[in-house]
């Protein structure tokens, strides 16, 4: 029997009953804070930070995984949300492609979306391409490789070794959807009815090789042929991405799935602000490397940099998933921002929260001129608002000054 631990992202520490060697697995996997109880022994205090989703610990010694569920403050709708459209803000899911109302938590819902897109990707078929194949034939096609001839047959006519282009399903895209498939299929609190779409999915790539445990993903470039699998493949990265698989100390097993609610905040601030830039003319670079010192041996990567058209820095940002203190936001935020501003030569700086207090606020540094906005994001209001906030962030980036 499967023993269910529930927490909330951010909340105060719970006191569980645990044994020992999975509270500290729980741990060294940085899934949660958790620690002993130093009164009671066999408890742990388990508080979850901005990691949610669900992940499974075997015990030892026989009996069911304990599975810690960490539930997300925003609601499942809206986080998919943030997720859609950060990988595809053209379109999203706000077209109700993905219906999360029958599954609340995040995993089911999770697998639930992308068998969906799944199917939608394969109802005209499997994708079908070239990919460079090398075998030993005793039959010619292709090119020959002589120096595998020579170093695998010591000079032998046959069989030859052999490359060529072979036209198969069995491609980057298909074999990305099978790898997303096969790891939602071992991860826990997948619903029946779900695993079941799942495991006809699997059936239809059932001629798609299985990327080994280990193995590098590999790599597509969105195209017309495959425009049709994009939904699908961003999702089936995101599984692949955020699934985790470890043996623990002590051997034992943690198998699930975990969003950090830090990168999906950055990834939706940072994208939506590039496409509302975009829109007022400016380019934008995510993660643009800098450094800080005239010898360049300090390097600093901003979440965002806004470029003038000329190609200088006009605005930086950083995305904050913090939630600000009765008292203000972090100091060593603004610390880092001042030196972000002063390193690209700008008299502003913006730093992005999921929310606070107010809406905006602006510090004026002493001796430097520079000034460092603080805006708050309401994750909880409609999409259509949540982006009408950020395109004020961005009219303020556009007409920032630069010194």
């Amino acid at each position: 029997m499967t023993h269910v631990i529930e927490l909330v992202e951010h909340a105060p520490a719970v006191g569980i009953a645990l044994p020992d060697a999975v509270g500290q697995a729980l741990a060294a996997g940085d899934i949660v804070d958790a620690a002993p109880d130093p009164y009671v022994s066999g408890h742990w205090s388990l508080r979850a930070g901005s990691k949610v989703g669900a992940v499974a610990v075997a015990v030892p010694g026989g009996g069911g995984p304990i599975t810690v569920r960490v539930v997300p403050k925003v609601s499942i709708a809206r986080l998919f949300f943030l997720l859609g459209y950060s990988l595809a803000p053209k379109s999203g899911w706000r077209d109700g492609e993905v219906d999360v109302t029958a599954h609340p938590d995040l995993l089911p819902a999770l697998a639930h979306a992308v068998e969906r897109q799944i199917d939608r990707a394969l109802r005209q078929g499997l994708l079908q391409g070239y990919r460079v194949t090398e075998e030993k034939s005793m039959v010619v096609r292709g090119r020959i490789l002589e120096a595998e001839q020579i170093r695998r047959r010591f000079g032998a006519t046959l069989p030859v070794e052999l490359e060529y282009d072979e036209f198969t399903t069995d491609i980057a895209e298909n074999r990305l959807l099978r790898a997303a498939v096969e790891r939602l299929l071992r991860l826990p609190g997948v619903p029946h009815d779900v695993r079941r779409g799942l495991l006809h999915q699997r059936a239809r790539l059932a001629d798609v090789a299985v990327i080994p445990r280990g193995q590098p993903l590999p790599t597509w470039q969105p195209n017309r042929l495959n425009s049709r699998y994009e939904q699908a493949l961003r999702l089936a990265r995101t599984v692949l991405d955020n699934a985790s698989f470890e043996h623990a100390p002590g051997g034992l097993r943690i198998d699930g799935f975990l969003f950090d609610m830090n990168k999906l905040f950055e990834d939706f601030v940072t994208v939506a602000l590039r496409e509302a830039c975009r829109r007022l003319g400016h380019s934008a670079r995510l993660q643009d490397s800098h450094h800080l010192d005239e010898a360049a041996a300090i390097r600093m990567r901003p979440d965002f940099v806004l470029y003038e058209p000329g190609g200088a820095p006009c605005a930086v940002v950083d995305a904050k998933y913090k939630a600000e203190k009765r008292e203000g936001f972090p100091d060593a935020d603004l610390y880092q921002m001042l030196a972000y501003c002063t390193a690209l030569g700008l008299r502003e700086g913006h730093l992005v929260y999921a929310k606070g207090n107010a809406p905006h606020a602006a510090h004026t540094v002493r001796h430097a001129g520079i000034v460092i906005h603080q805006h708050a994001l309401d994750l909880d209001q409609e999409p259509s608002d949540l982006l009408s906030d950020v395109e004020e962030v961005a009219a303020r980036l556009v007409s920032t000054p630069h010194i």
